[in-house]
Protein backbone atom coordinates (compact mmCIF):
# COMPACT_ATOMS: atom_id res chain seq x y z
CA UNK A 1 0.00 0.00 0.00
CA UNK A 2 1.35 3.39 -1.00
CA UNK A 3 1.52 6.13 1.60
CA UNK A 4 0.14 9.49 0.64
CA UNK A 5 2.62 12.31 0.28
CA UNK A 6 2.31 14.96 2.99
CA UNK A 7 0.33 18.00 1.87
CA UNK A 8 2.42 20.91 0.70
CA UNK A 9 2.59 23.75 3.22
CA UNK A 10 0.57 26.73 2.15
CA UNK A 11 2.70 29.81 1.72
CA UNK A 12 1.26 33.07 2.96
CA UNK A 13 0.83 35.66 0.27
CA UNK A 14 0.40 39.39 0.41
CA UNK A 15 -2.55 40.80 -1.45
CA UNK A 16 -2.02 43.88 -3.57
CA UNK A 17 -5.43 45.12 -2.38
CA UNK A 18 -5.20 47.29 0.76
CA UNK A 19 -6.18 45.30 3.82
CA UNK A 20 -8.98 46.87 5.89
CA UNK A 21 -7.34 45.43 8.98
CA UNK A 22 -4.10 47.34 8.32
CA UNK A 23 -5.46 50.73 7.42
CA UNK A 24 -8.79 52.26 6.66
CA UNK A 25 -9.37 54.50 3.66
CA UNK A 26 -10.89 57.20 5.86
CA UNK A 27 -8.07 59.34 7.25
CA UNK A 28 -9.87 60.32 10.46
CA UNK A 29 -10.82 56.76 11.38
CA UNK A 30 -7.34 55.54 10.55
CA UNK A 31 -5.69 58.29 12.64
CA UNK A 32 -7.99 57.52 15.57
CA UNK A 33 -7.26 53.80 15.39
CA UNK A 34 -3.54 54.42 14.99
CA UNK A 35 -3.57 56.75 18.02
CA UNK A 36 -5.21 54.03 20.10
CA UNK A 37 -2.59 51.50 19.01
CA UNK A 38 0.16 54.00 19.81
CA UNK A 39 -1.26 54.60 23.29
CA UNK A 40 -1.46 50.83 23.91
CA UNK A 41 2.16 50.32 22.88
CA UNK A 42 3.33 53.33 24.94
CA UNK A 43 3.04 51.44 28.24
CA UNK A 44 4.45 54.19 30.48
CA UNK A 45 2.51 56.99 28.78
CA UNK A 46 5.55 59.17 28.12
CA UNK A 47 4.62 59.89 24.50
CA UNK A 48 7.26 57.61 22.98
CA UNK A 49 7.30 53.92 22.11
CA UNK A 50 10.70 52.48 22.90
CA UNK A 51 11.98 49.36 21.19
CA UNK A 52 11.40 47.47 24.46
CA UNK A 53 7.77 48.65 24.60
CA UNK A 54 7.25 47.69 20.97
CA UNK A 55 8.83 44.25 21.49
CA UNK A 56 6.66 43.70 24.56
CA UNK A 57 3.48 44.72 22.68
CA UNK A 58 4.33 42.47 19.74
CA UNK A 59 5.01 39.57 22.12
CA UNK A 60 1.64 40.17 23.81
CA UNK A 61 -0.03 40.02 20.39
CA UNK A 62 1.77 36.74 19.64
CA UNK A 63 3.95 38.40 17.00
CA UNK A 64 7.27 38.00 18.79
CA UNK A 65 10.06 39.95 17.15
CA UNK A 66 13.73 39.66 17.89
CA UNK A 67 15.31 42.83 19.22
CA UNK A 68 17.90 43.23 16.42
CA UNK A 69 15.31 42.73 13.66
CA UNK A 70 12.99 45.22 15.30
CA UNK A 71 15.79 47.74 15.68
CA UNK A 72 16.74 47.31 12.01
CA UNK A 73 13.15 47.83 10.86
CA UNK A 74 12.17 50.66 13.20
CA UNK A 75 15.43 52.35 14.18
CA UNK A 76 15.54 54.73 11.23
CA UNK A 77 12.18 56.19 12.31
CA UNK A 78 13.42 57.10 15.80
CA UNK A 79 14.78 60.68 15.76
CA UNK A 80 18.36 61.26 16.91
CA UNK A 81 18.45 61.79 20.66
CA UNK A 82 14.95 60.36 21.23
CA UNK A 83 14.29 57.26 23.33
CA UNK A 84 11.65 55.96 20.93
CA UNK A 85 8.98 56.69 18.34
CA UNK A 86 6.77 59.71 18.92
CA UNK A 87 3.26 59.53 17.45
CA UNK A 88 4.35 61.36 14.27
CA UNK A 89 7.19 58.85 13.81
CA UNK A 90 4.80 55.96 14.43
CA UNK A 91 2.46 57.39 11.76
CA UNK A 92 5.37 57.62 9.31
CA UNK A 93 6.36 54.02 10.01
CA UNK A 94 2.76 52.85 9.57
CA UNK A 95 2.39 54.79 6.30
CA UNK A 96 5.69 53.43 4.96
CA UNK A 97 4.72 49.85 5.81
CA UNK A 98 1.31 50.31 4.20
CA UNK A 99 2.78 51.85 1.07
CA UNK A 100 5.41 49.10 0.80
CA UNK A 101 2.89 46.30 1.24
CA UNK A 102 -0.20 47.67 -0.52
CA UNK A 103 0.81 50.76 -2.48
CA UNK A 104 0.03 54.37 -1.57
CA UNK A 105 -3.51 55.44 -0.72
CA UNK A 106 -4.90 57.87 -3.30
CA UNK A 107 -5.03 61.44 -2.00
CA UNK A 108 -8.77 61.90 -2.63
CA UNK A 109 -11.13 59.26 -1.30
CA UNK A 110 -14.74 59.40 -2.44
CA UNK A 111 -17.27 60.16 0.33
CA UNK A 112 -19.08 56.84 -0.15
CA UNK A 113 -15.97 55.04 1.12
CA UNK A 114 -16.61 56.58 4.56
CA UNK A 115 -19.75 54.46 4.92
CA UNK A 116 -17.84 51.29 3.97
CA UNK A 117 -15.07 52.08 6.45
CA UNK A 118 -17.63 52.75 9.13
CA UNK A 119 -19.27 49.36 8.46
CA UNK A 120 -15.86 47.64 8.61
CA UNK A 121 -15.18 49.26 11.96
CA UNK A 122 -18.65 48.31 13.25
CA UNK A 123 -18.13 44.65 12.28
CA UNK A 124 -14.99 44.52 14.45
CA UNK A 125 -17.19 45.09 17.49
CA UNK A 126 -20.27 43.17 16.30
CA UNK A 127 -18.63 39.80 16.86
CA UNK A 128 -21.77 37.67 16.44
CA UNK A 129 -22.89 39.56 13.32
CA UNK A 130 -26.41 40.31 14.60
CA UNK A 131 -26.22 44.00 13.70
CA UNK A 132 -25.75 45.21 17.29
CA UNK A 133 -22.83 45.77 19.65
CA UNK A 134 -23.66 44.38 23.07
CA UNK A 135 -21.81 45.16 26.29
CA UNK A 136 -20.31 41.64 26.18
CA UNK A 137 -19.01 42.18 22.63
CA UNK A 138 -17.55 45.57 23.49
CA UNK A 139 -15.94 44.08 26.59
CA UNK A 140 -14.39 41.26 24.52
CA UNK A 141 -12.86 43.72 22.03
CA UNK A 142 -11.57 45.99 24.81
CA UNK A 143 -10.04 42.94 26.49
CA UNK A 144 -8.28 41.92 23.24
CA UNK A 145 -6.87 45.44 23.04
CA UNK A 146 -5.64 45.19 26.62
CA UNK A 147 -7.68 48.21 27.75
CA UNK A 148 -8.38 48.49 31.48
CA UNK A 149 -12.05 49.40 30.86
CA UNK A 150 -12.60 45.73 29.93
CA UNK A 151 -12.15 44.62 33.55
CA UNK A 152 -15.47 46.03 34.74
CA UNK A 153 -18.74 45.13 32.97
CA UNK A 154 -20.51 48.09 34.63
CA UNK A 155 -17.99 50.46 32.98
CA UNK A 156 -18.58 48.79 29.61
CA UNK A 157 -22.36 49.02 30.05
CA UNK A 158 -21.98 52.73 30.82
CA UNK A 159 -20.01 53.15 27.59
CA UNK A 160 -22.88 51.48 25.72
CA UNK A 161 -25.47 53.72 27.47
CA UNK A 162 -23.58 56.85 26.40
CA UNK A 163 -24.17 55.93 22.74
CA UNK A 164 -27.43 53.97 22.94
CA UNK A 165 -29.99 56.53 21.69
CA UNK A 166 -32.96 54.14 21.64
CA UNK A 167 -32.08 52.74 25.09
CA UNK A 168 -32.31 49.07 24.06
CA UNK A 169 -29.04 48.22 25.83
CA UNK A 170 -26.99 47.78 22.67
CA UNK A 171 -25.54 49.89 19.88
CA UNK A 172 -26.84 49.58 16.33
CA UNK A 173 -24.97 50.79 13.24
CA UNK A 174 -26.74 54.18 13.19
CA UNK A 175 -25.78 54.89 16.81
CA UNK A 176 -22.22 53.73 16.13
CA UNK A 177 -22.00 55.97 13.06
CA UNK A 178 -23.30 59.00 14.99
CA UNK A 179 -20.74 58.38 17.72
CA UNK A 180 -17.85 58.01 15.25
CA UNK A 181 -18.85 61.13 13.31
CA UNK A 182 -18.84 63.10 16.57
CA UNK A 183 -15.21 62.17 17.33
CA UNK A 184 -12.63 64.84 16.63
CA UNK A 185 -9.17 63.52 15.85
CA UNK A 186 -6.52 66.13 16.61
CA UNK A 187 -3.66 66.28 14.16
CA UNK A 188 -5.47 64.17 11.54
Amino acid sequence: MESAAPPAAAKPSLSKKPSPSFRLRNGSLNALRLRRVFDLFDRNGDGEITLDEMASALDTLGLGADRSGLEAAVGSYIPAGAAGLRFEDFESLHRALGDALFGPIPEEVPEEDDEGDMKEAFRVFDEDGDGYISAAELQAVLKKLGLPEARNLATVQEMICNVDADRDGRVDFGEFKNMMQGITVWGA
